[in-house]
């Protein structure tokens, strides 16, 4: 389902979701609002991307969205002025959620804005990210929770961590040339681009 939002006193406008064409989403998927989706997204089925209260929301080229994700963010707006708390800089623009390109967000992944994950990140199953800034080429290894943090590029976050402190992403371990999942991204993201292909092809949409 594509839809546009309703106007209510944090949100002035109705907007359609922008879905550029190479982009896949599942009929029983959900994304409303002020969202932006770049090109070869697979947004899987039972996901929900929600621009209708924090916008927009922009997922970037060649990421995906897996079953069961959830993007949703706090209001940006009241009475038509901006709440800046609720919004984060990315080169120069404002957004209340913003997933860089070759991003892959398992299975039942949240990632409540404001919010930011950057280029070649995997954001593992079932794990929270709200108020966070994660940087590019990282791991976050499944059932983890970041809340209120900036995460450097290339580092990951072991399993079942739950970072609430500066201190705790700062000694976040490196992604080094040993780390087992190093290279997972690659291969996920290349399963759902061509995934979005083949539904595409196959008269989906």
């Amino acid at each position: 389902m594509i839809e546009k939002n309703v106007v209510t006193d944090f949100s002035a406008q109705a907007s359609v979701p922008v879905v550029d064409p190479t982009s896949y989403v599942h009929p029983l998927a959900a994304v409303i609002g002020n969202v932006v989706l770049g090109k070869n997204v697979m947004v899987s089925p039972a996901a929900s991307v929600r621009g209708d209260e924090g916008q927009p929301l922009f997922i970037g080229d060649d990421s995906n969205v897996q079953d069961g994700v959830v993007i949703h963010a706090l209001e940006t707006e009241m009475n038509g002025n901006p709440i800046e708390k609720n919004l984060m800089d990315v080169n120069g623009k404002k957004y209340a959620v913003y997933v860089g390109s070759r991003v892959s967000l398992a299975h039942q992944v949240q990632i409540h804005g404001p919010a930011v994950v950057l280029d070649n990140t995997f954001v593992g199953m079932q794990s929270l990210v709200f108020r966070s800034f994660i940087g590019a080429n990282c791991v976050v290894e499944p059932a983890s929770v970041l809340m209120g943090v900036k995460v450097a590029d290339g580092r990951y976050v072991p399993a079942g961590s739950v970072i609430k402190t500066q201190a705790d992403a700062d000694n976040l371990p490196v992604v080094t040339d040993s780390y087992p999942m190093k290279d997972l991204n690659k291969g996920v993201v290349h399963v759902n681009v061509n995934l979005a292909r083949g539904y595409i092809a196959a008269g989906g949409k």
